[in-house]
């Protein structure tokens, strides 16, 4: 009896996955554990293991496409099976060529020239991947076979085109017109390219546009006297091991947890238009660039672990972020986030806030300013920090007062270590 492999919930709050690609073809021998096809959510990219042995018999999606968690994907079974209880409603499997078939079917699609593939109301239906694969290869994805759901041209389909080579036409035109076709086939490189946004790409873009036009979004510029985390962190780095990995990013996180917790309108959700969700201790969101994306992992209770903790933990999330492979659980249920471009040499910027959190702090560079001292002008090394608030569940002053005990605790960072 054939049985269905299903869409994977990757985390508690993944309701969907989209396809990435399909590393098995309808036809190919299945065992237990093989990996089927890679899927991901807006957060990280896995792989589907089989949970069935036997012959892909059938696959009901294609390349890109976004399959609710827990959805038959495709069917295994011994070859010929009836598989058609498992198709999940609305989706159309890729047609399966008989391997005896094969030859012939290539056979008679090299002798006449194919018609171009349509769909029934005449539009080309192909996969974004197929698309792009088509347009740098050169070749009319309309005389691809398609083989995917619903008579679309998937990505496999484009290459075996290019590996046969696109289907001459006779004509009925003079050999003088047929002699200039090549001249007129050739054009020019294009000045662009268009590329479909990426599954995360999509999501950031709509996280960030529902945060500018859904909150009351201000922004407050802070500096402070940056002389004593430097000074900390030379010792770390003189002391070596775990301790020697202590960055300046590190003691503001560390500083940011033990300052947020008094000031509760900051460590909050605001859900809807008026409901504030306050939390009892702080879910510190990091920022963190990767390869696919803008990602901001969780360290949870941040309030509660010590400085070396938190440098270790932040760098492990990172890692799994950057790697892909990461927990879509550990990229939810921030209460404030952090984002840190200091290193790039940012001076101050405008950071937009993670919904529905009330508030993320930016941490910039550190530059040489002057100020008085017993009538003297002295230089000294001031960090940039930019707090963006949501004006609906936070006023102005309190904003202002939290950045500034924040600044000086950073410039007494060793007594706040003793606290």
């Amino acid at each position: 009896m054939a049985k269905a492999v299903i869409m994977p919930k990757a985390g508690i709050t993944v309701e969907s996955c989209i396809i990435g690609k399909w590393l098995k073809n309808v036809g190919d021998p299945v065992k237990v554990g093989d990996i089927l096809f890679t899927y991901e959510t807006d957060k990280a990219s896995f792989e589907c293991e089989s949970t069935e042995e036997g012959e892909l018999l059938a696959v009901f999606f294609s390349d890109g496409d976004e399959v609710p968690c827990f959805t038959n994907v495709c069917a295994v079974g011994a070859k010929g099976e009836d598989y058609s209880a498992l198709k999940p409603g609305g989706a159309a499997e890729a047609p399966a060529v008989k391997a005896d078939e094969a030859p012939k079917a290539e056979e008679e699609k090299k002798a006449a020239a194919p018609e171009a593939t349509k769909s029934a109301d005449g539009s080309l239906k192909v996969s974004p991947r197929a698309r792009t694969l088509a347009e740098k290869a050169g070749v009319d994805p309309r005389y691809a076979e398609a083989t995917g759901p619903d008579g679309r041209i998937i990505e496999r389909d484009i290459r075996r085109l290019m590996e046969t080579g696109m289907p001459v036409v006779e004509e009925t035109a003079a050999p003088a017109a047929k002699a200039e076709a090549p001249a007129a086939a050739a054009k020019p490189e294009s000045e662009y390219e268009d590329v479909r946004l990426p599954g995360i790409r999509k999501v950031i873009a709509k996280s960030m546009m529902s945060s500018l036009h859904g909150m009351a979004q201000l922004t407050h510029h802070h500096s402070f006297d940056a002389t004593s985390i430097q000074s900390f962190r030379r010792e770390c780095k003189a002391a070596g091991g775990d301790v020697g990995g202590i960055t300046l990013g590190d003691m503001v996180l560390y500083a940011v947890s033990r300052t947020l917790v008094n000031w509760k309108d900051l460590n909050a959700n605001m859900i809807g238009d008026d409901t504030i969700r306050y939390f009892r201790h702080v879910n510190l969101g990091v920022a963190v660039d990767t390869p696919r994306g803008l990602m901001v992992p969780t360290i949870f209770n941040a309030d509660t672990k010590s400085l070396l903790e938190i440098s270790k933990e932040v760098k492990q999330l990172a890692e799994a972020a950057r790697s892909g492979a990461i927990s879509p659980d550990l990229l939810t249920g921030g209460s404030f986030t952090v984002s840190n471009l200091g290193s790039t040499g940012v001076e101050m910027f405008t950071p937009v806030i993670n919904p529905p959190q009330t508030a993320i702090l930016g941490v910039c560079g550190i530059t040489q300013r002057v100020r008085e001292e017993n009538g003297q002008i002295k230089l000294y090394p001031a960090m940039g920090l930019s707090l963006t608030y949501d004006h609906r569940a936070v006023d102005g002053s309190p904003a202002s007062k939290f950045v500034s005990e924040l600044c000086k605790n950073l410039e007494k960072f060793t007594l706040l270590l003793a606290k």
